[in-house]
């Protein structure tokens, strides 16, 4: 009869807790150099952001701020006249678009990435090929790729602005360009998706498969009941990393758009705009706060609705 004072593995309870809580004291001691340098390289920026945020400053001169509260957020005079990134319409523009851009975008890439990752990993001739060739669009630097597709999308001279949509440009329009950068983004990182997907296969036993084909399971049974749960901690991570990428997305829509659509478009390009083009050192701070908060509260919804425990 087993004690119930015991674990299975015949170890004390008590004298399990105190070997997990020296072991979780020793990784903190061995994780404290990379944390203290996360806190100066990251902590920093993100505290001088905070401060700046709360303050009415100007690039060229951020030494003389004056402290203007959450009115850089959302102020109203006692005339009525609203101040502030949330009362402007071209801001809650650019957050639906990118919000938009971020959940087409990751779906289509979460979709074909796993499609692709299934298929490579399976075994056939050329494999090693596939695999190196899967990633080339992702290699390339995304401002040599976006430039590229801009002259495909290109109304006079473009394959498919001139060719496929008969001289039509589809970056003329807010509306349409969004679409355009969306396909663009999945050509580019599916490739990424794949390879963290594939990463997770590979990291499946593969006795678990032959005692299924044994049990006599269909392959769609094996994916939705075996597969695909255990692919959870591996999807979870590929879709923060492609979710994170989405959200703060700039370089392509300002290589492709230019500065002034570009910050129609994504939350990035006009905290871009009110920083730089209008030297708005405190706007543009809180502008990124607010970018920052909408990426944190994303990450925990992934992270809760997921309910995966990292072991």
């Amino acid at each position: 009869m087993t004690n119930i004072g015991k674990v299975s593995t015949g170890v004390p309870v008590k004298r399990q807790r105190g070997i997990e809580a020296s072991r979780a004291i020793q990784a903190l001691w061995l994780l404290l150099p990379a944390l203290l340098v996360i806190a100066l390289v990251a902590g920093y920026p993100l505290v001088r952001t905070i401060y700046f945020s709360l303050h009415e400053a100007s690039l060229t001169n951020p030494e003389q701020a004056k402290y203007l509260g959450f009115a850089n957020f959302w102020f109203t005079t006692k005339d009525g006249i609203g101040l502030g990134f949330f009362q402007d319409s071209k801001w809650w523009g650019a957050v639906g678009n990118t919000l938009l851009f971020t959940v087409v975008s990751v779906v289509l890439e979460t979709i074909l990435g796993m499609i692709i990752a299934l298929v490579v990993n399976s075994a056939f001739k050329g494999r090693a090929f596939m695999r190196t060739a899967m990633l080339i669009p992702w290699a390339i630097p995304t401002v040599v790729s976006a430039q590229m597709w801009a002259y495909m999308y290109n109304d006079n001279f473009g394959l498919i602005g001139r060719g496929v949509l008969g001289g039509q440009s589809a970056l003329a329009d807010t509306t349409t360009a969004i679409w355009a950068l969306i396909a663009v983004d999945v050509w580019k990182t599916t490739s990424f998706m794949a390879l963290l997907i594939l990463a997770g296969l590979q990291s499946l036993p593969s006795d678990m498969y032959e005692a299924a084909d044994m049990d006599g399971a269909s392959k769609a049974t094996q994916f939705w009941r075996m597969t695909l749960p255990l692919l959870r901690p591996a999807l979870l991570v590929a879709l923060i990393f492609r979710s994170l990428d989405a959200l703060r997305v700039f370089d392509v829509m300002y290589v492709m758009l230019g500065p002034n659509t570009a910050a129609q478009t994504s939350m990035t390009g006009y905290a871009r705009q009110a920083m730089i083009d209008n030297s708005q050192l405190g706007l543009g701070s809180a502008v990124s706060v607010a970018i920052f908060l909408l990426i944190m509260v994303i990450v925990v919804i992934y992270v809760t609705a997921f309910r995966v425990k990292f072991d």
